[in-house]
This record gives C-alpha cells, sequence and structure tokens, in this order.
C-alpha cells in the first residue's frame, strides 16, 4: 500500500534547493541534483525520500535504507552508506520537521473533509451577525453563532460550533466537531477535532443541600500559532482568563482547568491534567498523564517527567519526576532505592522457595 495515500509525495524539490532552505550542508555536490519528493523514516525510506539520524544507536536501520538523502549531524557521517546523499546539520531533527512541511504542506494542518463547491457550504449555519473575512472556509453542519469574528484564510470544518461573540484570528484551522465558546483566539491556531474550548469550569460551593454551582464568566485567550489536540479541554476562566500563550503545543486528551496560565513556546503531553489557577512559565514540557496540582506556580524552562504528581511550586530550569515529583536526582535516587529493596525480596522469596 502506498505510504502517501492521504498526503501524497510533492511534485519534488532539487536536494540542493532543499538544502538550502533548511540552512544545511549538502556534503557531496555531485549529489545535488538529486530529486527529493517525501520524507520517510530511516528503515524503510526509498529513491525520492529522504529520512534522518540522531545516533549511533540506529545504524542498523540503515541497512534497508534506500534513501536519496539523510539529514544527520557531521558526527554520523562516516556510519551512512556511500549511496545516501549526507545533509550536513547541527539540528537533524528540526531539519526534517522543516523539509517534512516543504514536501507535505497539506498534513500540516487538519484537511477538509468535503469538496467544497465554494468557499462557505450552504448546509453550514452563519448567523447573519456574524462577519467573515475573505477566504474563510466552512464546511457543512458547522454552526457560525451570532457576533463571531473569523480571520481571512480560516477554515471551519464540518460540524465545528462558534459559539456566540467568539472572535478567531487570520489562517487558523478548526477542525471537525470541535467547539469554542467564550474564547478569543489569534492567528494561526490549530484546534483539532472534538476539542472543547471554553465550556463551564470546574467550580462549585458546599451548600446545605448540596453543591452550589459558581458562575464561570471568564474567557479563554489563545495567542498566536497555539496548536490544541483531539479532545482536548480548556475551561474557561471563573472571573479571570485562562491563557494559553504564543507557540504552546497541546497534545490529545489534555484537561486545562479554569484560570489556568501557560506560557509560551510550552510542550504539553497526552492526558496531562492541569487543576484550576495554576501558572506555568515560558518553555515549559510536560510528560503524558502527569497531573499538576492547582494554585502552584512552575517556573520558566521547567521539565517534567512522565507521570508525574506535581503537587507544589517549581523553580525555573528545574527537572522533576515522580510522585510526588521532585528533583529527577533525587527521584532517580528513590527510584534506585526501591528497585534494590524489590530484588532483594525477590531473592529472599527466591530462597524460601528452594
Amino acid at each position: 500500500m502506498d505510504q502517501n495515500e492521504f498526503y501524497p509525495s510533492h511534485d519534488g524539490i532539487s536536494l540542493r534547493e532543499l538544502a538550502d532552505r533548511l540552512g544545511a550542508e549538502l556534503r557531496d555536490q555531485g549529489t545535488a541534483e538529486r530529486v527529493i519528493r517525501s520524507v520517510a523514516p530511516v528503515a524503510r525510506a526509498k529513491p525520492g525520500q529522504i529520512c534522518y539520524i540522531l545516533s549511533r544507536k540506529n545504524r542498523e536501520e540503515l541497512a534497508t535504507c534506500e534513501a536519496s538523502a539523510i539529514l544527520c549531524d557531521p558526527g554520523l557521517a562516516s556510519v551512512v552508506p556511500e549511496h545516501i546523499a549526507i545533509v550536513l546539520t547541527k539540528a537533524p531533527h528540526a531539519a526534517f520537521a522543516m523539509a517534512g512541511e516543504m514536501l507535505h504542506p497539506e498534513a500540516m494542518r487538519p484537511s477538509l473533509v468535503t469538496s467544497l463547491p465554494s468557499a462557505i457550504s450552504p448546509m453550514a449555519f452563519v448567523d447573519p451577525t456574524a462577519r467573515l473575512e475573505p477566504d474563510v472556509e466552512v464546511e457543512p453542519m458547522a454552526v457560525i453563532g451570532a457576533g463571531v469574528e473569523i480571520g481571512a484564510g480560516s477554515r471551519i470544518a464540518a460540524g465545528a460550533v462558534i459559539g456566540a461573540h467568539v472572535k478567531i484570528g487570520r489562517g487558523c484551522t478548526i477542525a471537525s466537531g470541535a467547539s469554542i465558546v467564550a474564547a478569543l483566539i489569534g492567528n494561526g491556531v490549530i484546534i483539532h477535532n472534538g476539542a472543547r474550548i471554553g465550556q463551564d469550569g470546574f467550580g462549585f460551593a458546599p451548600g446545605p443541600r448540596g453543591m452550589l454551582k459558581i458562575a464561570q464568566i471568564g474567557r479563554v485567550i489563545i495567542q498566536d500559532n497555539v496548536e490544541i489536540g483531539a479532545n482536548t479541554t480548556v475551561d474557561r476562566g471563573a472571573m479571570d482568563d485562562t491563557v494559553i500563550g504564543e507557540g504552546t503545543k497541546i497534545d490529545n486528551l489534555v484537561q486545562v482547568a479554569h484560570n489556568v496560565r501557560i506560557g509560551r513556546h510550552c510542550g504539553i503531553a497526552a492526558g496531562v491534567g492541569i487543576a484550576g489557577s495554576t501558572q506555568i512559565g515560558d518553555g515549559v514540557l510536560i510528560g503524558g498523564a502527569s497531573g499538576i496540582n492547582g494554585h502552584i506556580k512552575i517556573g520558566n524552562g521547567v521539565q517534567i517527567a512522565a507521570m508525574s504528581g506535581v503537587v507544589g511550586d517549581v523553580p525555573a530550569g528545574a527537572r522533576y519526576g515522580g510522585v510526588p515529583a521532585r528533583p529527577m536526582k533525587d527521584f532517580l535516587r528513590d527510584l534506585a532505592v526501591i528497585m534494590s529493596r524489590t530484588d532483594e525480596r525477590a531473592k529472599r522469596r527466591g530462597d524460601n522457595n528452594d
């Protein structure tokens, strides 16, 4: 089966031009006119494709590699077979990402489900008070509410719901089945299928007859070039705003509670839960399935390991892991002790069985 069935190969770009656009160095100018049409993993790359390698650990995959070119650090060039053109770069992973964007631009944001005869489907509902700039695409069964504003080049896919007075910037993509209320969204934002933006935060007070709902009257503010994964939820603020900073990327199935403030260029993996009123700095990386306590501060540049439980403030630049989360050196030391004790118990049980 064609691996590019859904995202066909590019018409082709010369290796010289590709290297120039990546800011990389083509090791052998005799390969400059090779034509590159798509990206592929090392082990199954074929002629016309480019791949990348980050470590000598992957050198066995080169045995089956037939790629026209490979991106790698100069220190790895010696392990690459002679038939593969080498493109040298200190950041092969980033260069590969850039190459993918050039060769498969249609894969960089969710595609339209239908082939529209016109930019706005007659089967969509667009409130007469909504204001859409030129080149906005709206697919069937999408609903655009009263007073909504959507910038040029944005795409509202099938079944998406844009609530009253929401503002969406230019070049955005709201994928199928997503819903957005009480939100202001910047330019170049991607919101994937089924995401829920701006619904009530979880706010209740105990009363004489049970839990009393607290009005949630804040907003969600999503700055430029944010990407939010499928089925992720971002609650609006209670009285302040929930804010997601410029360039931040959030994976699928993440919960962002009310009044949370996430900084710029953060990366949050799948399954993370962030409780209310937490403040997260710039450049923070949070591993999958981690839980972040409410009303705490996480400093700039923090890295949190997967499946961690963060219960208190984390200083800038720290690397934390575990439950409760603590500095990585402490977590790894504790883990080593636990594993050692487990091995000792296993040995004792074995001796007793004998």
